[in-house]
């Protein structure tokens, strides 16, 4: 039975163009590859593995084809003018690992592997050893010994290396260990004249990394004048780089680099191909960079999968890449002890154990994790009521925009998909219905007292990104009028009127995949009936770990077990760049 292939409007026109260029070629294989390469783009993924669709019969546009073994394709590919080996400017790369690269990807991976490997192997000159060793004992006291906290080793390693990558689940110290980098930073000789950008891939998660920061400086064992140093300004990397508008270029590039001399990424699984490419190749020479993330998390919307290909090549023990120096993954969990079922339940889902997932989920011997067996549509409402009164209605209460926001941070619903009963679009309504027959909101439009709001796209006019969650409250600056407020990056919150918002969606209810780089003290996490391709142990694994404190899942339980059990595959050849670059050098 043939495989129907549902072709983007892109796809089919990228694909005729090719097509075109290639002497008008009516090659009804070769047409299908090439749409088939874009459609990978276009799925997260930044290449087309041959092998993937060889031996297929596939239906494009009512038309079955018989997709040959990967030899016959890779010499039907080579015929063509537009299809080039790497290093060849021709529209099309086929590699030796039979990956079909549009060039821009393939190029992005060259680059990236190139600037990266570069950087791993290259050590900060200048660092005063008694200073930093002395820091280390102060800042990081009882560690001797202790296995599984390896802060201290991953503060050492970010001060020497020119490139580091910290990686650890949510409740790992990342964040705690950051900031006494910087502190390490500002305590050597020259540190006072450091230049230091924190950024990150959101505008939400650039707040809670600032709010980290300012939450931990009074705690840390140094001096005053050092805790003063410490810099909280923390910008998306869309800004660090100086996004240019109308275009996908950057103020800042090899040719215009950033001025720091040590740039922080935070929520570095978030970042795709072609930004992570951007921002690295946009440092100084002698610039440090510094990757903090979770690789078990949902990778980057977009193509590529950056973070888990950087800690795959380097994984300790692994003598033939130069990143086995540069990567520290943190274990012990300092949020999720003892008793925690957040921490069990997702250490069981990363590890892929669905029935052991789906036993501690339906015991009671966890704290803080629940099952819910997924109700009919007609009774969603009924279920979800109790849930959805005791979330949302202390931040409905609040007076003022600034409480407000800050108590909406403390339950939230997660859904898969976007659309559906079971969806983002039917939740937000099952949610709007249940707080308006509650008396607590008024959606007789869609400008209403207390309506959450996330940003979908970018605005770089009105400073406001994709992912950024703000409320329409009452300004009383504006005699009570309803405005749209956001955190500000000073700490404070910002007003924007309504009828200037960029696009945007009501926010009760929010997919996994927007959700990251957020936390909630509560969480309801709600599957479809039925699988989806969406459907992976990453996104199960994310959702779970946004909550801080509970966290129930409603789901059917073959799903959820087929969830867990699936686990989410980006075709791309970065880490192999990384150790064939190695291997030239």
């Amino acid at each position: 039975m043939a495989i129907l292939i549902q072709e983007r409007a892109i796809d089919r026109q990228f694909a005729a163009f090719i097509c075109r260029e290639s002497g008008g070629t009516s090659n009804d294989l070769f047409r299908l590859l090439v749409s088939l390469a874009s459609r990978a783009v276009g799925e997260g993924n930044s290449c087309l593995a041959l092998a993937e669709c060889a031996g297929q019969t596939l239906s494009l546009d009512g038309k079955e084809i018989a997709v040959p073994v990967v030899d016959a394709l890779e010499a039907l590919l080579r015929t063509m003018p537009t299809v080039g080996w790497p290093g060849q400017q021709r529209p099309l790369v086929l590699d030796v690992c039979n990956r079909l690269y549009l060039y821009r990807y393939w190029r992005y991976e060259q680059e990236l592997a190139r600037n990266i490997l570069h950087k791993a192997s290259s050590l900060n000159e200048g660092i005063d050893e008694a200073i930093l060793q002395e820091g280390l004992e102060r800042l990081f006291p009882g560690c001797e010994g202790e296995k599984s906290d390896r802060q201290k080793e991953a503060a050492s390693m970010a001060l020497h290396k020119q490139f580091s990558v910290i990686s650890g689940g949510p409740g790992t110290g990342k964040t705690s260990t950051v900031v006494r980098i910087l502190a390490l930073l500002l305590e050597q000789n020259d540190g006072r004249r450091q230049k230091i950008a924190m950024t990150t891939p959101t505008g939400k998660a650039a707040a809670r990394l600032k709010a980290s920061v300012n939450d931990m400086r009074p705690t840390l064992a140094c001096s005053e004048e050092i805790k003063a140093a410490i810099p909280d300004s923390v910008v998306t990397i869309q800004r660090l780089l100086g996004a240019l508008s109308g275009s996908s270029r950057f103020r800042h590039s090899s040719k215009n680099p950033l001025p720091f001399d040590t740039v922080i990424v935070d929520e570095a699984s978030m970042i795709a191909l072609p930004l992570m490419t951007a921002l690295v190749g946009a440092l100084k020479p002698s610039a440090r960079l510094i990757l903090l993330g979770d690789k078990d998390q949902l990778a980057s919307v977009e193509a590529g999968a950056v973070l888990g290909d950087i800690c795959s090549a380097g994984e300790e023990g692994s003598e033939a890449s130069l990143l086995s120096g540069s990567l520290i993954k943190l274990e012990k969990n300092y949020r999720f002890q003892g008793e925690s079922g957040i921490g069990e339940i997702s250490r069981a889902v990363n590890a892929g154990f669905d029935r052991d997932a789906l036993a501690l989920l339906k015991g009671e011997r966890l704290n803080g994790i629940a099952w819910q067996d997924l109700p009919s549509r007609e009774e969603l409402r009924g279920l979800l009521k109790e849930k959805v009164l005791e979330g949302y209605q202390r931040y409905l209460a609040a007076e003022s925009a600034s409480v407000a926001l800050e108590r909406f941070g403390g339950f939230r619903v997660l859904c898969a998909l976007r659309d559906g009963p079971y969806g983002v679009s039917g939740l937000n309504s099952t949610v709007e219905t249940i707080l308006a027959r509650g008396c607590l909101i008024d959606p007789q439009s869609s400008v209403y007292r207390g309506r959450p709001i996330l940003v979908t796209v970018n605005d770089y006019a009105m400073r406001l990104f994709n992912g950024d969650t703000g409320l329409l409250f009452p300004d009383p600056d504006r005699g009570g009028a309803l405005m749209a407020f956001f955190p500000a990056p000073d700490g404070g919150m910002r007003s924007i009127m309504p009828e200037r918002l960029p696009q945007h969606e009501t926010a009760f209810a929010m997919t996994i995949h927007k959700s990251q780089g957020s936390e909630f003290k509560r969480v309801v996490m709600v599957l479809p009936p039925a699988d989806s391709d969406v459907l992976t142990r990453e996104l199960i694994y994310t959702g779970i770990t946004r909550a801080k404190e509970s966290v129930e899942i409603w789901a059917g339980e073959d799903v959820f077990c087929r969830a867990v059990r699936k686990k989410t595959a980006r075709h791309s050849g970065l880490r192999d760049a990384l150790f064939i670059s190695n291997s030239r050098s």
